[in-house]
């Protein structure tokens, strides 16, 4: 019989970047402790892999700052720095702002109508409090921005430094709140009025609120 050559076909991922996948989300959302020592012969088992993917794998996750390597001793788990918020934020703040500015030439009404979607969407998780199902949608109607922006660099920049606010948000360093509900609708209007310089402002603002925030939870 002839084979169909214009269907869809599955994205492969190799046992590495499984691996990897699999690791981080487990040291983000905590199923593998700060602090912990991890076996790369145990992690080979449980994921059904050799260990040669597994020991990459801890490579770029230590390169990454979610493990620490070392050599001939262990491999542990970092540490969970709340502090850091302050260090982590301006950067993907500034790239998250760029981003917008570059996606405004891209636009297209159905980006438009989706970011608006999208927002609904998320304020019905804060309204609701399922907080965990609104950083999920926050991390959408961004990452649509960063996709539409349509650059490599800062995607690869964005999607590290995004790994690392997720950690954060499962430690309970960063809480989403009705604000970013109009902030969200502010940056829609903005992009729709092709505003570079207003959308940048608030993109970057609606980052960087969240470590006053987090500096007001701590003084309460």
């Amino acid at each position: 019989m002839p084979i169909p050559t214009d269907h869809a076909k599955p994205l492969r991922i190799s046992a590495k970047e499984n691996a990897f996948n699999q690791l981080q989300q487990w040291i983000i959302d905590g199923t593998l402790h700060p602090g912990e020592k991890l076996n790369d012969t145990e992690l080979a088992s449980a994921l059904g892999v050799s260990r040669t993917p597994i020991r990459e794998s801890l490579q770029l996750l230590e390169v990454q700052g979610f493990v620490k390597m070392y050599p001939g001793k262990a491999t542990q788990v970092t540490e969970v720095d709340k502090e850091s918020i302050t260090d982590l934020l301006p950067p993907l703040a500034a790239l998250q702002a760029l981003s917008a500015e570059l996606a405004i030439s891209q636009l297209t009404e159905e980006t438009i109508a989706l970011l608006e979607s999208i927002n609904e969407r998320f304020a019905e998780a804060v309204y609701t409090k399922d907080y965990f199902f609104a950083l999920k949608i926050d991390e959408e109607f961004h990452q649509i921005i960063v996709d539409v922006a349509n650059n490599s660099y800062i995607h690869s920049m964005v999607a590290s430094l995004q790994a690392h606010v997720r950690r954060l948000f499962f430690h309970n360093s960063i809480i989403l709140t009705e604000k970013s509900i109009d902030e969200h609708s502010k940056i829609i209007m903005s992009l729709k009025n092709r505003n570079a310089e207003e959308v940048s402002s608030i993109m970057r603002g609606n980052w960087l609120r969240a470590i006053e925030e987090f500096h007001s939870l701590k003084s309460n």
